[in-house]
C-alpha cells in the first residue's frame, strides 16, 4: 500500500505529489474524472491524502476499462456506495507499479 497527497493549485488544479517523478509537472495534474473524485475526497480543503494499493481492502475500486497503449493511461470506472463515473488515469500510473494494474482500490 502506498499513500499519496493531492494538491489543490489557486488555479482550482489538482497535482498529486510525487517527488520521484522526473517528467514534467503537467503530466502530474489529474485530470478527466479524477479531478472531480478529489473535490468529492476533499470536501472543501486543498489537500487529500489517499491510501491506494492493487490489493483488495474497504475503500473505493476503480476497475480498468479501456487501455489506451498510444495516449499512455487508461480508463478506469470508479464505483463507490454515492458514486460511479469513470476516471482517467495516465501513463503516470504505469510509472508507479510498472503496468496499468486491472484493478486499483483507494480509501
Amino acid at each position: 500500500m502506498r499513500t499519496f497527497k493531492f494538491e489543490r493549485e489557486s488555479d482550482g488544479r489538482w497535482y498529486v505529489v510525487l517527488p520521484e517523478w522526473q517528467g514534467d509537472k503537467e503530466e502530474l495534474e489529474m485530470v478527466a474524472g479524477a479531478d472531480m473524485f478529489l473535490e468529492i475526497m476533499a470536501q472543501g480543503e486543498n489537500e487529500v491524502v489517499i491510501d491506494v494499493d492493487i490489493e483488495p481492502f474497504d475503500g473505493f475500486k476503480y476497475k480498468l476499462t479501456f487501455q489506451d497503449h498510444e495516449a499512455g493511461g487508461g480508463t478506469y470506472y470508479l464505483r463507490g456506495e454515492l458514486f460511479e463515473f469513470p476516471v482517467w488515469l495516465c501513463h503516470v500510473t504505469e510509472f508507479v507499479y510498472g503496468y496499468l494494474p486491472e484493478n486499483i482500490f483507494v480509501r
